[in-house]
């Protein structure tokens, strides 16, 4: 009864926990490597589902002008509708897949105590455990899950240069990083590249680093300070 009363959430659980077997079967491929790369592809197209599913719940009228459009580029499941079409197509790259499994992991839990709930307040003591494990460690997941995000972005300028990427790729992910770094719901990207910039700026602040190497990082941090978006 509470599934069927609650269809649409019910659908987004059921999707994230086919993102989390496929992604767990392309991490680990125990099907053999030529099967890995289908269950990527699965992983990442249920992922779309699932942030599609999740963006008409948050915005239920669909209306074809700009201000939709920027109301939808705020929201977080749109950013990753636009994160698994950036990847679907392209060479199946690991450091990709953790978002889509973790992100989808942490959402099916919620939604399974949920369920859970609704059945018995003492039933299945084992998964309810796991769960609040997983919870427990909810913002070291989300931080690595950033961490991932930005880690990206090199990765895809590194595959054009390898053959395996497209031209647009790296441009599309910037703009993907952009809405994640302005993210009014998830301000761990921005934390990240805070973090990030007070560890490089601590290290090549030391007496032992060479002035080359110090030169070259503050360029960088500069360079990626300009380019990074501005946050209301």
């Amino acid at each position: 009864q509470f599934l069927m009363a609650n269809k649409l959430d019910t659908a987004m659980w059921i999707s994230r926990l086919f993102t989390v077997y496929c992604s767990a079967l392309f991490v680990l491929p125990l099907l053999g490597l030529h099967e890995a790369a289908s269950f990527y592809q699965r992983a990442l197209l249920a992922n779309a589902l699932t942030s599609a599913l999740r963006l008409h719940q948050r915005l239920p009228h669909f209306q074809l002008s700009r201000a939709f459009l920027a109301q939808a580029l705020l929201e977080d499941s749109c950013h990753y509708l636009l994160y698994s079409l950036i990847f679907v197509n392209s060479y199946p790259v690991t450091m990709s897949i953790f978002p889509v499994l973790l992100f989808s992991l942490l959402h099916a839990a919620t939604y399974t105590k949920k369920v859970l709930d609704a059945r018995s307040s003492h039933s299945l003591p084992f998964l309810r455990n796991l769960l609040e494990k997983l919870n427990a460690n909810q913002q070291n997941i989300l931080k690595f899950i950033a961490c991932n995000e930005i880690f990206l972005m090199p990765a895809t300028v590194f595959m054009l240069f390898s053959g395996q990427g497209s031209l647009l790729q790296p441009f599309i992910y910037y703009r993907f990083l952009t809405l994640r770094y302005s993210s009014r719901r998830n301000p761990y990207c921005r934390t990240l590249f805070t973090e990030l910039r007070i560890v490089v700026e601590h290290l090549i602040t030391k007496p032992s680093c060479p002035v080359f190497v110090r030169r070259l990082c503050l360029s960088g941090i500069s360079f990626i300070s300009r380019l990074a978006p501005t946050v209301a």
